[in-house]
């Protein structure tokens, strides 16, 4: 008998013939002898629409009030669910965020969980109950509900996951695991049957959308082994585990791409002492996160830097830059939004030379021109022009021996 988690997205509880479907999975779980918890999404849409809301009453609306209106969604689906469930015989019980208790700093809207008890929990769950438990929610400081942001409810069942001393998180979903690429983009990429903590982590960071990038760092920081399957399949998924388990670590696990990002140059900046801090200082205290930097020095004492940062981002660092000119005196800025990052993460780069070059050598093959360059130590990043983002994910996909026989 083990003690597991399901979590179920929002696709998977879309409709009422959808929660049916998820109860029946949760009770073939329990009469497998598990104990269960669960924690749902809120229905396909809902989040989107009580978001919506929000906004046409007031584009400023308070933080707080926006928390208690689309923390609403999750509240729906935990009780169409436990009614589901009871429906079939298995006893089961709505939680809301606050009746766990899940507690969260005072961050409205991107709330982050400082500790979860369990104790209640785990005593419900031995008792032949199952625990139904909202995710993307939690209760601040101030004792007024709080959410965890977009995809915070993956977030919620890792850090539930490890309050109980899951055996396992098992994360449903429409896709039925994490694959070597997109599989919309390339049709040989595979499905892993494993992955590490850390290749996730970077995957999520770089434009993977299986898994959101807080939950894996909660679940690699807590040692929770996740499972990535389909709620519309029987098929195992994609188990996401400590390096030690794999026994067989590929070189290059996957490749990522992300649409999401712009570059952004100031030109001849004079070149002295604590200028790059002049930078992105500013930047940092108006909370935009610059990702890849380059830094070009030329002879007259002046330097090109480049950097990305979400597009979303760019209309406040246009306003900070320019704000700064007088500080700074650049000649120039200029920012370029069709762009796209295409990335390559492997724990196997630690021990093999080279993948930084098949890289390089596969997109200059294809005529793909890299306009920056980043690395990790599992992670080679570069950024192209986003019209060639098919192209290079396929090349790199085929150049690394991942395209499936």
């Amino acid at each position: 008998m083990a003690r597991i988690v399901m979590k179920f997205g929002g696709t998977s509880v879309a409709d009422l013939d959808r929660i049916r479907n998820v109860a029946s999975r949760v009770k073939r779980m329990v009469d497998a002898g598990h104990e269960v918890a669960v924690v749902t999404s809120a229905m396909a849409g809902a989040t989107n629409q009580l978001v919506a809301w929000c906004q046409e009453l007031s584009p400023l609306y308070d933080a707080r009030e926006y928390d208690t209106v689309v923390a609403t969604g999750e509240q729906v689906t935990v009780g169409l669910l436990a009614i589901a469930l009871q429906t079939l015989g298995v006893e089961a019980r709505s939680w809301t965020g606050w009746q766990v208790p899940v507690a969260t700093d005072g961050q409205h809207g991107k709330a982050r969980i400082n500790s979860i008890d369990g104790a209640e929990l785990i005593r419900r769950m031995q008792a032949g109950q199952v625990p139904v438990i909202a995710g993307f929610q939690g209760i601040g400081p101030d004792k007024r509900i709080t959410t965890l942001g977009r995809g915070g409810s993956d977030t919620s069942a890792v850090a539930v996951a490890a309050a109980i001393g899951a055996d396992r998180c098992d994360i449903y979903t429409d896709v039925d695991g994490v694959y070597t690429t997109d599989p919309r983009i390339v049709r040989k990429a595979r499905k892993l049957a494993a992955i590490t903590y850390e290749e996730m982590l970077e995957l999520a960071s770089v434009g993977a959308k299986v898994l959101q990038t807080r939950s894996v760092e909660l679940a690699m920081k807590e040692r929770v082994r996740v499972q990535v399957l389909s709620s519309f399949s029987e098929e195992p998924g994609t188990l996401v585990v400590d390096e030690d388990e794999i026994v067989e670590q590929e070189i290059v696990a996957g490749i990522a791409y992300s649409r999401d990002e712009a570059k952004v140059t100031i030109r001849r900046v004079p070149d002295r002492p604590g200028v790059a801090a002049a930078v992105f200082g500013p930047l940092a205290e108006a909370s935009i996160n610059v990702d890849m930097i380059v830094q070009n020095v030329s002879e007259d004492g002046t330097t090109d830097m480049t950097f990305t940062l979400n597009k979303t981002e760019l209309p406040r660092a246009r306003a900070v830059l320019e704000s700064m000119h007088p500080e700074i005196q650049y000649a120039d800025l200029s920012i370029d939004a069709d762009v796209a990052k295409i990335s390559v993460v492997g724990v196997g780069m630690r021990s093999h030379a080279g993948v930084a070059g098949t890289m390089f050598r596969a997109l200059a093959g294809r005529g793909i021109n890299i306009l920056v360059i980043s690395t990790s130590e599992i992670k080679v990043s570069v950024l192209i022009a986003a019209e060639y983002t098919e192209l290079a994910v396929r090349a790199l996909h085929t150049a690394y021996g991942l395209d499936v026989a």
